[in-house]
């Protein structure tokens, strides 16, 4: 190796170690090793799990990692990693050992997490049981019983009666928690209105030190029930005003599919009364069939036709009783005659 030939440091980014100077020669024997390193992967897995060459990177100056793309069912991503190492004046390198290792893209597992911390908020269902911690901060040993009854009774009243409760730590956790959550200050819709919770009258203030900034909130229009941040506020505040005016104008509503009954007049309901017999005389369906009877009844009509002549004779009888009343005019002036002789 000449003096010009120098290895400054890894050539990946993965590399662990950065190396200045390399004795001469050690580093052509280590990047050399490559078909070696190839050897022992399809040794180790077969050559059919053995990818693409990705490059070498220098752990130290006698050792050197070589990477090939591993075809794994199941390891999409992962690479083999196989190290070789050598020493000065060797002519050849030692594989040291052959691993698989994830790459940037490989599918890897969620981190690990303890199993009493797998719990998060909104896992509890009916019926679960959560024990706390046997050191859990969050609770110190409440009173213990004294056996004076005016003591235990005050006591029980404060609050001191309980087995448990909860520590100064606990209490500024859950103070915390409140402030920065969905009913505090900075939240969206907090900051969407000037009125806050301190000034409304639905606000139901906590006791003890937790009620110099918290409260409940009892408008079933809004955090119902939700401990909230005095800075806290929505649109729903009991301060908000009425809007001005009296709303949309009103109308009665108009519904188009129902049918306006209106009494008709009285002269209107004597001309439609002969039409309500029609429907009577239209309900005669059967009349339509007549057709189908009419050709055999045409022999009745030829029978009727000549009856019509036997009508004509009886013209005459009239014309013969108009010759009667000419004589009785042709026999008025002969007696007209016999009074002039007269």
């Amino acid at each position: 190796m000449q003096e010009g030939d120098r290895v400054t440091g890894p050539i990946e980014e993965s590399a662990v170690a950065t190396v200045a100077e390399w004795p001469e020669g050690l580093a052509a024997v280590l990047t050399g090793a490559a078909d070696q390193a190839r050897a022992a992967v399809v040794e180790f897995s077969g050559a059919e799990a053995v990818g693409d060459y990705l490059g070498v990177s220098y752990e130290d100056s006698a050792a050197a990692t070589h990477r090939f793309l591993a075809h794994l069912p199941g390891y999409q991503g992962w690479q083999w990693a196989v190290v070789v190492a050598a020493h000065p004046g060797a002519d050849h390198a030692t594989v040291s050992e052959v691993v698989l290792i994830p790459g940037p893209t490989a599918l890897l597992a969620p981190q690990w997490v303890p199993w009493d911390q797998r719990v998060r908020p909104g896992d509890l269902s009916p019926g679960d049981l959560l024990a706390p911690a046997a050191d859990d901060p969050r609770l110190v040993p409440g009173y213990l019983a004294t056996g004076d009854a005016q003591v235990d009774e005050t006591a029980a009243e404060i609050g001191l009666g309980r087995r448990w409760v909860m520590s100064a730590w606990g209490r500024a956790e859950a103070a915390e928690r409140w402030h920065t959550g969905d009913h505090g200050p900075d939240s969206p819709m907090a900051r969407s209105t000037k009125r806050v919770c301190r000034d409304c009258g639905f606000f139901l203030p906590l006791a003890g030190s937790l009620g110099a900034m918290f409260g409940v909130c009892g408008n079933e229009l809004s955090a119902d029930g939700q401990v909230v941040e005095k800075q806290y506020g929505c649109g729903a505040h009991s301060d908000t005003p009425a809007p001005a005016g009296t709303g949309s104008p009103m109308y009665e509503p108009y519904d188009d599919g129902v049918l306006d009954v209106v009494e008709a007049p009285t002269e209107v309901a004597e001309a439609t009364a002969p039409v309500e017999a029609e429907p009577v005389a239209v309900a005669e369906a059967p009349e339509p069939a007549e057709p189908d009877v009419r050709p055999q009844v045409e022999p009745e009509v030829e029978a009727s036709a000549p009856e019509a002549p036997e009508a004509q004779p009886e013209q005459p009888e009239v014309s013969d009783a108009q010759p009667e009343q000419s004589e009785a005019s042709d026999a008025q002036p002969g007696q007209t005659e016999q009074s002039e002789a007269d």
